[in-house]
């Protein structure tokens, strides 16, 4: 799929997976409005990105536990563009540790805005520029720790309310913004393995059906469900655990 008339919001995209989707979605021809809690970290990966010839990509800071930072994330948005095609929420703290006493309480409290408040703010601040593409996708991913009844992370419990919390949101505005056209998608995987996407690993890392899920599979699932006909809504991606 070639992305070149897609304009692409990532949030949390300094590293691991964020990162991962903002080069490989660059790489595929897309206008990248990538974010990180630290503008330092975004514009490492905006220079990874124009290291491998893309210029259409804009590093910007925002910390999804500020609304006045998300609220600016979205007006600098803004100032670049009309319009925005897909807002990926891939932001959200990731907490450890099945003891409910283990973290503190400006742990539980960070990681819980992050996720919860954070993803609905995201949102909130974007769906102007939504609302003015032609193909408007919302692409969140959740956690199967958002999945009723999961109990197999050693997350933290305030990580799975967080998870939780954007199931509910997801779920509800699905249905709310179908009328407007937004598709709402949302990915629930458990652990997974995320290759370096500058790396060989990238593309020799195994996905076979005794394998882990991988970073590269769950890239293909967000191409495979924005590049559907726009009345073909798929909510949700559920994966098999190993």
């Amino acid at each position: 799929m070639k992305l070149d008339n897609y304009r692409i919001v990532i949030t949390a995209a300094g590293r691991d997976f964020g990162r991962s989707l903002a080069i490989r979605l660059a790489d595929l021809g897309a206008e990248i409005f990538l974010s990180a809690r630290s503008l330092a970290a975004a514009e490492r990966v905006r220079d990874e990105i124009h290291d491998r010839g893309h210029q259409r990509v804009h590093a910007l800071a925002c910390d999804l536990t500020d609304p006045a930072s998300i609220s600016d994330f979205a007006s600098s948005v803004a100032r670049h563009t009309d319009r925005v095609d897909i807002l990926i929420n891939n932001g959200s703290r990731y907490l450890d540790g099945p003891d409910l006493q283990s973290a503190s309480d400006a742990d539980i409290i960070d990681t819980i805005s992050s996720g919860a408040t954070g993803t609905v703010l995201t949102v909130k601040h974007f769906l102007p520029l939504l609302l003015n593409s032609d193909k408007p996708d919302v692409v969140t991913m959740v956690s199967a720790c958002g999945t009723a009844g999961h109990h197999r992370s050693d997350a933290h419990d305030a990580f799975y309310a967080a998870k939780s919390a954007q199931a509910g949101f997801t779920e509800i505005l699905s249905k709310r913004l179908r009328p407007q056209g937004v598709r709402v998608i949302s990915l629930y995987p458990p652990d997974f393995d995320n290759a370096d996407p500058l790396s060989e690993e990238w593309e020799t890392t195994p996905r076979e059906s005794k394998d882990a899920l991988t970073g590269q599979s769950l890239v293909d699932c967000i191409l495979f469900a924005v590049a559907q006909p726009r009345d073909c809504f798929i909510k949700a991606f559920h994966f098999e655990q190993v």
